[in-house]
């Protein structure tokens, strides 16, 4: 937790920090994710009076987001609320009523992939997708690795590359990909889709990557993990519910926007573009099609 991202709202900076923290920071972060709308009545003391801490404790806390002290934090995040930035913390919005029996459960759903969303855009400024655009333009292959649903969206991806003219080869045993990329060269891209980033095969198929003076781009949660140690360039995915049902869509909706862009991203290189139309019309020609 070191506060070296001053671009992002303090409370998506504070949840993706979470992981990484100390037991009294975690009961700290919990307490401001969940009653971000009512901190302007608490003080320090309060708040370590809340928690069983001590205020020094919420001094520290704040200190090591890259805050002065609490007062900086606290009025971080609500300026922040007001302007509407962050959208982490927003609050779920009911259905319409009368638009039928699932209509609430509908848009609710509907409002927290568009958090999700927004928070995944604040995480991948345009200069970080530009350089990946531009790494994958460069590669003479690109090999895209992910098991599980991770490895779903993997095969789409490089479904994606192919129709834009770039080689793209898609494994889904991690265990085989250092087999599998061991002619990769140099200026090859290695995309790494682990929503956790923790898989040990992964990590070991991404130091070896390296080695070949390949590129890698891990490509998970906005958490701390061994993957991301790895990787010369990140996109992180913000999906947070209560819920692990809904957290599973919300991730899955936020990564298939971050990807959709980024396709778009390549689709600008003339060269791409004309390769996806010539594709685009064989398939049409195919048998059955």
């Amino acid at each position: 937790m070191d506060g070296t991202d001053p671009v992002l709202p303090p409370l998506l900076r504070i949840r993706g920090e979470r992981e990484r923290m100390s037991a009294i920071e975690r009961r700290i972060a919990g307490f401001l994710l969940d009653n971000a709308h009512l901190l302007r009545d608490y003080s320090s003391q309060q708040l370590a009076n809340a928690l069983g801490i001590s205020q020094s404790s919420v001094v520290k806390f704040s200190q090591k987001l890259g805050f002065k002290g609490y007062p900086d934090l606290k009025f971080s995040i609500g300026e922040s609320l007001a302007r509407g930035a962050d959208v982490a913390a927003a609050p779920a919005l009911a259905g319409a009523p009368g638009a039928g029996p699932h209509a609430a459960l509908a848009d609710t759903l509907w409002q927290a992939k568009s958090r999700a969303e927004q928070a995944t855009r604040l995480l991948n400024p345009p200069a970080r997708l530009d350089a990946v655009a531009a790494a994958i333009r460069k590669a003479r292959t690109v090999f895209l690795a992910g098991a599980g649903d991770d490895g779903h969206a993997a095969r789409a991806f490089a479904t994606r590359l192919s129709l834009l003219g770039i080689l793209a080869v898609h494994h889904d045993d991690p265990a085989l990909v250092p087999i599998a990329t061991s002619a990769a060269g140099n200026g090859d891209v290695l995309l790494v889709f682990a929503e956790r980033g923790e898989q040990p095969a992964l990590c070991h198929a991404a130091r070896m990557f390296h080695v070949r003076r390949g590129t890698v781009v891990a490509i998970g949660r906005h958490d701390a993990n061994a993957l991301r140690a790895h990787a010369d360039h990140v996109l992180l995915v913000s999906a947070h519910d209560g819920l692990p049902q809904v957290e599973l869509l919300l991730y899955r909706a936020a990564l298939g926007q971050l990807l959709d862009v980024l396709f778009l991203l390549l689709c600008e290189h003339r060269p791409h573009l004309r390769a996806l139309g010539a594709n685009l019309d064989e398939l049409q020609r195919l048998p059955g099609a």
